[in-house]
């Protein structure tokens, strides 16, 4: 097996990335703040200031954690991955890092977007349009072996679009969602502009874990109850909206995934969507309903594969790292993981490791 495709990594946006913002807009650019370790928030200790908030908020109510900014005491000392790596302004050292990890090819997610951060509409454009022309200078940069999803201001429809097409000729292979965005769930017709202009690009849908909505970011302390509620369970709001009410009959050039919350939930999704849709629901098994609505889910390598390839089908799995992030999500040994697991056929983790995310990101 050669050629495995790494189908979740991350960016840490770093202070290069909002050099980019457009002169005008610089006065607004996320400043970095660091304050002592003795404050609540602990080795969390430094942040991104944004529209008067900090990103992100380590602790309280409507609280999250992320590995940027990487001033943050808690990632000093890391030995997985550097500051620059991590930033991307070493890219000959994020190259190293993937082949340490046995991968050929990264597709790279955000880590500041994952949250909610503004509602004001030009910011977000100014915010949106940095990240991607980074990640276009560093797919450039990899020699193409770092290939990325394009972040969209989802306010200015006519902007989202422009930063599609520009995304498309400069490695993007994705549009990045959350399992909400704003005031939309991802089943809503305001949405498909999006999925159209997708579609003729043969550009992926790509919903990762995160919170795209401030009132739901809100309700959650991230000391009591993780990241479950606000950013874990999103993708599953997202598949069933987007099933249940037939989008990708209506795309069917569109090929969707569903990132970095697990894949055990696959059967219970489709016993939900089977029940509601009763005699409307004419797939002869679930396997099928994947493969005709172009379905992928990425799995994590200790998980009963075998059983959830069953209800998805073998050709719709795939496998992220999630690097260089370090929470409960990271698989930074997926390959070796799966290649030791006896229940786990060679054509499986074929299709696992190299030709499903092959697939569904279009390489």
């Amino acid at each position: 097996m050669k050629g495995i495709i790494d189908a979740d990594t991350h960016i840490s946006e770093g202070a290069a990335m909002w050099a980019l913002m457009d002169k005008a807009m610089q006065p607004r650019r996320p400043i970095m703040l660091q304050v002592p370790g003795d404050t609540l928030y602990g080795n969390r200790d430094a942040f991104w200031l944004i529209d008067g908030e900090i990103y992100p908020k380590p602790a309280g109510k409507g609280s999250f954690a992320l590995v940027t900014p990487s001033e943050q005491t808690v990632q000093a000392g890391r030995k997985d991955s550097t500051p620059s790596t991590r930033e991307m302004t070493d890219i000959t050292g994020r190259l190293a890092d993937m082949k340490k990890l046995n991968t050929a090819m990264q597709i790279v997610y955000p880590t500041l977007f994952l949250v909610y951060n503004t509602k004001d509409k030009e910011l977000e454009v100014a915010l949106c349009r940095a990240y991607n022309r980074f990640l276009a200078q560093a797919y450039e940069q990899s020699g193409g072996l770092m290939k990325w999803v394009v972040v969209l201001p989802f306010q200015s429809m006519n902007v989202a679009i422009d930063e599609i097409r520009f995304a498309k000729d400069r490695g993007a292979v994705g549009i990045f969602f959350r399992g909400m965005e704003g005031d939309y769930t991802l089943d809503h017709p305001d949405l498909f502009p999006v999925y159209e202009e997708a579609q003729k690009h043969n550009m992926s849908i790509c919903v990762h874990t995160g919170c795209g909505v401030k009132e739901v970011l809100q309700m959650f302390d991230l000391a009591r109850n993780h990241t479950f509620g606000h950013t874990r369970v999103m993708p599953l709001l997202g598949f069933r909206d987007l099933v249940a009410n037939k989008i990708p009959e209506r795309f069917p050039g569109l090929r969707f995934g569903f990132i970095e919350a697990a894949a055990g939930w696959a059967p219970f999704l489709v016993h939900i969507i089977r029940r509601l849709l009763k005699e409307k629901f004419h797939y002869a098994s679930s396997a099928e309903m994947f493969h005709e609505n172009r379905l992928y889910i990425a799995c994590e390598a200790d998980e009963d594969i075998p059983y959830i390839a069953k209800c998805t089908g073998e050709d719709h799995l795939l496998i992220g790292s999630d690097y260089p992030h370090n929470d409960p999500s990271r698989e930074d040994q997926f390959v070796n993981a799966l290649n030791v697991r006896e229940d786990i056929s060679p054509a499986l983790r074929q299709k696992i490791l190299y030709d499903n995310p092959r697939t569904f990101y279009a390489q």
